[in-house]
């Protein structure tokens, strides 16, 4: 099967080796946050606005940008390989923005959750997410949409799932802000609040036998670093779902906090919820 879904990827892409996509601007105007909100959209080569293309909502971490994935985590290089090898599905790849106030980002706003007088997660799933979807051809099934981020990003990645799992497709936390104890006391104290409202394990908990049924849907990779500060929180998200009996991919590798480890996880997420769109494919 494994094979065979390796050769079907390939048959999908057809691309070569240099094959080069690109990142463009996008703003939402929210009546909800009263801005508006910038996205970064990488387009794969050989982008047609008359197909319709899966998505991928790759979310950053704690004092982030939606620049942050294609400044930092050279993302725009690695979907191209990942594309052009046959690894992965040409995609679109939205990277929204939930950068807080001030210098570094990190001040009131931050964060993919509500807090008292800005309602972040309801403008993504109200506001963001149709006015994307609107605007590009993506496919409104759930199986041809996954979410992931790396720290911050990849708790709101497991919330936004757990939450919404008619949703998504796939669910990639990287190295995971999945423990609220976990988390630099010093921040935002609003940001602080929602961190402990949404803690990973207690929406997991909360979620009713139908929901949780469906999460079991979802299709799980979570990846951390043996060396990275929030290793805990990682395998505690893990061995819950475990006993949920929820299926659960896990990896620890070599590696700390850093961008170096998450642009070396980002071509097996681009693998795994390429696998999960060639199923839908196939299933058609």
């Amino acid at each position: 099967m494994k094979r065979f879904i390796g050769v079907l990827l390939l048959g999908m892409v057809a691309l070569s080796a240099t094959a080069k996509g690109r990142v463009e601007a996008f703003t939402v105007k929210s009546a909800l946050l009263g801005v508006e909100k910038v996205c970064s959209v990488y387009l794969p080569e050989g982008y047609d606005p008359a197909k319709r293309y899966p998505v991928l909502y790759l979310l950053h971490g704690a004092s982030g940008t939606h620049r942050s994935w294609i400044d930092e985590g050279d993302m725009l290089r690695i979907c191209d390989e990942t594309i052009a090898e046959g690894k992965a599905v040409p995609m679109i790849v939205v990277m929204p923005d939930a950068s807080g106030e001030g210098p570094r980002h990190n001040g009131f706003g931050m964060g993919y959750f509500n807090v008292e007088g800005w309602p972040y997660e309801r403008f993504f799933f109200e506001e963001f997410m149709p006015a994307v979807e609107a605007h590009y051809p993506i496919r409104a099934e759930r199986c041809y949409r996954a979410v992931a981020g790396l720290s911050m990003g990849g708790g709101g990645s497991a919330v936004y799932a757990l939450r919404h799992p008619e949703l998504f497709g796939a669910s990639c936390p990287l190295s995971g802000a999945l423990d609220s104890m976990a988390y630099n006391k010093k921040r935002h104290p609003a940001y602080m609040k929602a961190i402990a409202d949404n803690y990973t394990l207690r929406v997991l908990r909360e979620q009713s036998d139908e929901g949780r049924a469906l999460v079991r849907t979802v299709r799980w990779w979570v990846d951390c670093g043996d060396d990275d500060y929030l290793y805990m929180g990682n395998i505690r998200f893990y061995m819950a779902f475990r006993e949920q009996g929820i299926p659960i991919e896990f990896r620890m590798r070599d590696g700390g906090h850093t961008w170096r480890y998450w642009q070396t996880a980002l071509p097996d997420v681009l693998t795994f919820i390429s696998v999960g769109f060639a199923n839908a494919a196939m299933a058609e």
